[in-house]
């Protein structure tokens, strides 16, 4: 890893590692670092170019913050941990599970997509659009460079197929909201390609750890005790 990430810690036991989405920092886990920290050790990271983690000079892309996660293990004697991805963070926890299955003690996933087309277009097309418009004024702005690089990994970023999943066998909680951005068909779909999987939708948008944490920390907590 050419960069050293970001993070906060807290609290004694099994590691918890939590991953925030697109835009975000581990700030996002207000709710969770606290609440996890009284039975897990937890650590809450800024992924590369997010947050107070350096951009650095690797592809920016899902896989290569996948990579980092197993880096950062090793720097921190880390053999092996629950992973807690939300949105990207849930499609960096699978590719990092597809690739390092051996360092995923649990897995949960929330609000997570497999392509781009998992996300409703009401959403996604904005996205797009956004995308393609810092794209044409990237070689002209580093503004523009830089918003292009993060809406490209809500285009083109994670493309894993359904039937990778089945090589997935840690245990894994798919957690969504009831208005999630993400398609109910699709959190099903994840849920369904999974060997080991529980499925959760509980009540909230996409935003369900930040705005309906009792709840929402209640699911993960009863499945980690599991």
């Amino acid at each position: 890893m050419d960069i050293t990430l970001n993070y906060i810690e807290k609290g004694e036991g099994t590691p918890l590692i939590l991953l925030h989405g697109n835009g975000e920092s581990c700030e996002y886990f207000a709710h969770q670092t606290e609440y996890f920290s009284r039975a897990y050790r937890v650590l809450a990271l800024d992924t590369r170019g997010h947050g107070k983690s350096p951009r650095g000079t690797a592809p920016f892309r899902i896989r290569t913050f996948a990579d980092d996660l197993t880096a950062f293990m090793s720097e921190h004697n880390i053999e092996k941990a629950h992973v807690l991805g939300f949105s990207d963070g849930a499609n960096i926890a699978l590719c990092f599970a597809l690739k390092y299955p051996e360092k995923v003690e649990k897995l949960v996933l929330n609000g997570g997509n497999l392509f781009s087309a998992g996300v409703k277009p009401s959403v996604q097309l904005p996205i797009i659009f956004r995308y393609r418009l810092a794209a044409l004024f990237a070689g002209k702005s580093e503004a523009a460079k830089k918003n292009a690089e993060m809406l490209a990994l809500m285009v083109n970023d994670p493309n894993i197929a359904p039937e990778e999943l089945h090589k997935i066998t840690a245990p894994t909680l798919v957690i969504a909201g009831t208005r999630d951005m993400i398609k109910e068909c699709h959190t099903r779909l994840i849920y369904e390609s999974l060997p080991n999987a529980e499925l959760a939708i509980i009540e909230g948008d996409h935003f369900v750890a930040a705005k309906n944490p009792e709840v929402f920390n209640r699911a993960v907590e009863r499945f980690l005790a599991e």
